[in-house]
C-alpha cells in the first residue's frame, strides 16, 4: 500500500514512480449507456480529454450530455506508465484524474463540452479542487488536434475575463497535446451510477461561460 499525502508539486520523470507494464483491465461496456469503453469507436466519433478534479463527478457530467457516445475515467499528464489509483494518490506519478469523452460532433459540439468543463469546476485553483488537494486534482484540457487547440485557447480567454470580473484569479488549467490515456480501475468507471450516494466533490464557480 502506498502512503497517501497531499503533494502539490509535480515530480520530475526521475522522481516519478516506475509504473507497470501490465495494462489495467477495462470493462467491456459502459455501465450507463452500454457502449464500449475501448476503441475502435464508431466512424465519425471524436474524442476529448478533461481533468477537472475528482473524476467520479466529472464523468457523470459528460455521460449525461446528449451526443456523448461513451465516457471513461483514467489518468494522464504524468510520467508513470499504467499507474494504479494508489500510485496516483501518492502524488509521485504526475498524473491528473481525467475523463475521456467520445462524442458525436453532429449532435454536440466541442465548444459545448468546453462549456461544461469550464462551468463544472474552478479552473483557478492550481493543484486542487475544493477540499481535494494534490497534483491529481489539477485542471487540464488535453487536445487532439489544431481545431480543439484553437477552441480551448479562445474559450479560456473568454472565461478568464468573466472569472476576473467576478473576483477570481487567472486560470491555471494545463493545456497541451493529449498524452497517453491510462484507464482507471474498473471500480472507478461510472462510479456514481453504481454508487448514487457516493462522494462527488465537483463544483463550479457559478460564473457562466458564454460559449
Amino acid at each position: 500500500m502506498f502512503k497517501r499525502h497531499q503533494k502539490i508539486e509535480m515530480p520530475t520523470a526521475e522522481e516519478a514512480l516506475p509504473g507497470r507494464t501490465e495494462k489495467m483491465p477495462v470493462p467491456e461496456r459502459h455501465y450507463v449507456s452500454g457502449h464500449p469503453l475501448l476503441p475502435p469507436f464508431p466512424k465519425g466519433m471524436e474524442q476529448a480529454l478533461f481533468g477537472m478534479g475528482c473524476f467520479w463527478g466529472a464523468e457523470r457530467k459528460f455521460w449525461q450530455t446528449e451526443g456523448v457516445y461513451t465516457t471513461a475515467v483514467g489518468y494522464a499528464g504524468g510520467h508513470t506508465p499504467n499507474p494504479t489509483y494508489e500510485q496516483v494518490c501518492t502524488g509521485m506519478t504526475g498524473h491528473t484524474e481525467v475523463v475521456l469523452v467520445v462524442y458525436d460532433p453532429q449532435v454536440v459540439s466541442y465548444a459545448s463540452l468546453l462549456r461544461i468543463f469550464w462551468e463544472s469546476h474552478d479552473p483557478t485553483q492550481g493543484m486542487r479542487q475544493g477540499n481535494d488537494l494534490g497534483t491529481q486534482y489539477r485542471s487540464a484540457v488535453y487536445i487532439y488536434n489544431d481545431k480543439q487547440k484553437m477552441a480551448v485557447e479562445s474559450s479560456k480567454k473568454i472565461y478568464e475575463d468573466k472569472l476576473q470580473e467576478a473576483g477570481y484569479g487567472p486560470i491555471s488549467t494545463e493545456i497541451r497535446p493529449a498524452p497517453e490515456f491510462y484507464y482507471a480501475e474498473p471500480s472507478h468507471q461510472q462510479y456514481l451510477a453504481k454508487n448514487p450516494h457516493g462522494y462527488c466533490g465537483i463544483g463550479g464557480t457559478g460564473v457562466s461561460c458564454p460559449l
